[in-house]
């Protein structure tokens, strides 16, 4: 432990979304290379589709910096100006298995604002088919769509973003942990970022490194348990 953090500075942590951190891994690849071939996706659409914590946000994140697009969430859709979110001519629509019946018809009339005019790109941890929505149109224009996937993270995806996300926070940490960490958390990048997130704020509250005992009282495992099946 550093200095810094024996006296419990509680630095903001960083969170990066660039192309640089992004981590390619064979789950990944795909649809980072679907990302990279926007300007010929069919009629500027694209789904982009995978559980809560896969990182849809932080590939959605690089494909709107590559072109310059507007951010929104689905729940925000019945708000927005639409007429002005696609005079941008790109738009990425965030968590669209969260839309409310209300915002239905505002992405029914982006979608075809941008149709043949823009790029649009939705994120939602399933496919249309299992979202909330019973208009018609929007429900053929959305299975009409074409698809990318990002799958649960494998363990060389979840090693490498606990080593960046405590790095993100100055703090190392032995490897030994990270596996320990590996073996027991939720297999989701969003876990890792609360596992990391909350193993930080319990060290600082209570004066103690990050260690596999204060992992363990985090996660109530035992630190000198097996290895899972052994």
């Amino acid at each position: 432990m550093t200095e810094g953090r024996q006296l419990a500075f509680d630095l903001p942590a960083r969170h990066a979304f660039t192309r640089d951190d992004f981590f390619i891994t064979p789950a990944t690849a795909l649809a980072l290379a679907a990302m990279d071939a926007w300007q010929d996706w069919p009629s500027g659409r694209m789904l982009l589709i995978g559980p809560a914590g896969a990182g849809k946000t932080h590939l959605a994140q690089i494909w709107a910096a590559q072109a310059q697009a507007a951010v929104i969430a689905a729940a925000d859709l019945d708000k927005a100006d639409l007429p002005a979110l696609a005079a941008t001519g790109a738009v990425v629509v965030e968590d669209a298995h969260t839309l409310p019946a209300s915002a239905a018809p505002a992405l029914f009339h982006l979608h075809n604002m941008l149709q043949g005019a823009g790029h649009l790109l939705i994120t939602a941890a399933c496919p249309p088919r299992d979202w909330p929505i019973t208009l018609p149109d929007l429900v053929s224009r959305m299975q009409a769509m074409p698809a990318t996937r990002l799958d649960a993270p494998g363990d060389a995806l979840l090693t490498a973003v606990l080593v960046k996300l405590f790095a993100d926070r100055q703090i190392a940490v032995p490897a030994s942990l990270i596996g320990y960490l590996t073996r027991r958390m939720d297999r989701s990048l969003h876990a890792a970022r609360l596992l990391v997130a909350t193993l930080d704020a319990t060290a600082l509250a209570q004066g103690r490194p990050i260690t596999r005992a204060l992992a363990a009282d985090v996660m109530g495992a035992d630190p000198l348990d097996k290895e899972p099946g052994t």
